[in-house]
């Protein structure tokens, strides 16, 4: 089985906006800005089998700068994935496939380093398609992303090589892409596995794992395992710690999602405990690391809110329980470590700061984002009239 760990240059946003409250129930955005935040990692050395190759090893020297995709991938992809490649506008390869598809080609099982963008998610489809057979009903392929949005944009490019090319007259049965992103699945993805399996499937790890207990389908007939960006809340993590740092607020409130109904069931720990282990162990300024969300009992919720409200700086790890109907004034930054689920959380959650009275001071709101996450910043924008400046960090797992 060929294996590819994508170990990914990612890009992690930081958008922040400046505000100070102009009335109760509205917010004024004004006079964006920005602190530099600089991130280093170590790249993944994991070694996936006895003959795991990395590609910076092999990058130099390949004498492929002049080949074109096509010729890159000739005698290697199917021809119609080649002419429906044509006909999506893939020509020239970037410098990732041209350093990556000879590699992957002849070695197979690597660790690809790669940033987001520089089209590493047609380096691997690339690679699927030279191995698997559309004739044999059996997965062949699978995907593990971190997220649904990448999820749906991987899926989206592997129909699109798999649909049959227009004016041509070539026989074939087009691969089939399942894509399970939910945490769960539905009865008729159960139903298609068992009488038709798809050729490819695209998966979250919550998806994949239900897959495998409740033996949907046999592993040994995979030939290829792509794992794909797989350091994204590690990163996160990191990102955070480091506004937290450089800004040194004075107290902050840091949003979190809520845990999923399926994440509960399967006894998964909220993202609100995880959070605040790891400021608890990672943090050393002075503000107290403190927890408030839905599941807490009444005794314990009053328990951190006089906390919060007894004086001295604080970190307040929450869902969307602390945006409504809580007054904290001292509150100097907002984080969002998970985004809002609509415009008017946002709105709340921004309104958390800025409520000292008599106080001209600015405060900040900070939301800490994926690429694929961009455009539903993008989107409360649109709604709340406002526009936050972006610091694009570069890190790598």
């Amino acid at each position: 089985m060929a294996a590819i760990a994508i170990s990914a240059t990612h890009t992690i946003l930081v958008t922040r906006v400046n505000h100070k409250l102009s009335s109760p129930n509205s917010i004024e955005f004004t006079n964006r800005a920005f602190l530099p935040v600089s991130i280093s990692w170590k790249p993944l050395r994991a070694v996936l089998s006895s003959s795991a190759v990395s590609i910076e090893e092999l990058a130099a020297g390949t004498g492929n700068n002049s080949l074109t995709l096509r010729e890159l991938c000739q005698g290697h992809v199917p021809e119609h994935v080649l002419r429906r490649m044509d006909e999506t506008g893939y020509v020239l390869p970037t410098d990732i496939q041209r350093e990556a598809l000879p590699v992957l080609f002849s070695s197979r099982d690597c660790i690809l380093h790669a940033q987001t963008g520089s089209g590493k998610t047609l380096t691997y489809l690339l690679l699927i398609f030279s191995l698997v057979n559309a004739q044999r009903s059996a997965v062949q392929a699978v995907i593990v992303v971190p997220t649904r949005e990448l999820g749906m944009q991987v899926t989206k490019v592997a129909r699109v090589l798999a649909a049959k090319p227009s004016d041509t007259d070539l026989e074939h049965k087009p691969c089939t892409v399942m894509a399970l992103l939910d945490g769960g699945m539905l009865r008729r993805h159960k139903s298609w596995l068992k009488a038709e399996p798809p050729t490819i499937v695209v998966a979250t790890m919550g998806s994949l794992c239900q897959l495998i207990e409740k033996h949907i389908f046999k592993l040994e007939s995979v030939q290829v395992l792509v794992i794909d960006e797989i350091c994204g809340k590690k990163m996160k993590y990191q990102t955070l710690l480091s506004l937290i740092q450089s800004d040194a607020p004075e107290s902050g409130i840091i949003f979190v999602g809520e845990q999923s109904e399926k994440s509960k069931k399967a006894g998964n720990a909220p993202s609100t405990t995880l959070l605040v282990d790891f400021l608890s162990n990672s943090y050393k300024g002075s503000s107290d690391v403190l927890l408030l969300e839905e599941e807490m009992n009444f005794n314990s919720r009053a328990a951190s809110l006089l906390e919060v409200r007894q004086g001295g700086g604080y970190l307040l790890v929450s869902t969307d329980i602390a945006a409504r109907g809580i007054d904290l004034p001292e509150t100097t930054h907002i984080y969002n470590f998970d985004l809002p689920r609509s415009a008017i959380d946002y709105l709340h959650r921004a309104g958390r700061t800025g409520r000292k009275p008599f106080s001209d001071e600015k405060w900040t709101v900070t939301s800490i984002i994926t690429s694929e996450e961009l455009f539903v910043l993008q989107r409360y924008e649109n709604e709340l009239k406002f526009k936050s400046e972006e610091l694009t960090l570069q890190t790598q797992c």
